[in-house]
């Protein structure tokens, strides 16, 4: 049974951390912005299912495992950056086919996926900040590791809901439909905000 000595502290971690921007924020708000918040939604889905297989991991301590090498952490680190710099320049050459089909669901769902798990900031979560929370005396550890795990897959999907309504209602009011070219800049916009936001990782999170 955890107590509120216990849940308080981590809920308020879990919502600094969740606000505090990153790959995923700035993804999710660019893809919101970008393609309306239907979309937004498909890649919280993925997200979210890229958090839960880290959670799975720490459960099994597998990620712990994986982050004693230096070499795996880069791994994560270098292609999360590799991947993002790959989403910008796709999203600046569709630029000039804006009135084509809008991004297919299956491929907005796996981009929000292997954006997550390319992200070593949610291993580092699992890893170093969710395991300050257990408490011995409280007993069944692994129990402890998924209830708060689970909190945290909560506590983002709300934060993450948020980003996307926001995005998607900003984008809304400043956009005219019919102004094609507008909308060129915009999405060009967008690459540059993704390879922004790559740029931000590779500094971030270096150790």
């Amino acid at each position: 049974m955890l107590s509120a000595s216990q849940l308080l502290p981590f809920l308020l971690a879990v919502a600094v951390i969740e606000l505090t921007p990153g790959p995923n924020m700035g993804y999710l708000a660019v893809v919101a912005g970008q393609s309306g918040w239907r979309a937004g939604l498909t890649v919280v889905a993925g997200v979210t299912l890229g958090l839960a297989i880290y959670l799975v991991a720490s459960v099994f301590g597998l990620a712990e495992a994986a982050l004693r090498w230096p070499w795996v952490y880069e791994t994560l680190r270098w292609a999360g950056v590799a991947y993002m710099l790959w989403l910008a320049v796709d999203t600046w050459r569709d630029a000039a086919d804006i009135q084509g089909p809008p991004p297919e669901t299956r491929s907005l769902f796996l981009r929000g996926l292997i954006n997550n798990l390319l992200n070593p900031k949610a291993a580092v979560f699992y890893v170093a900040v969710l395991p300050g929370f257990v408490r011995p005396e409280a007993g069944q550890p692994v129990l402890q590791v998924a209830t708060l795990g689970s909190l945290h897959l909560v506590v983002s999907v709300i934060i993450h809901l948020l980003i996307v309504l926001m995005a998607s209602r900003a984008s809304t009011a400043m956009t005219t439909e019919g102004a094609v070219n507008r909308s060129v800049r915009r999405q060009r916009l967008f690459a540059v905000a993704l390879a922004a936001i790559a740029i931000w990782l590779a500094v971030s999170s270096a150790r």
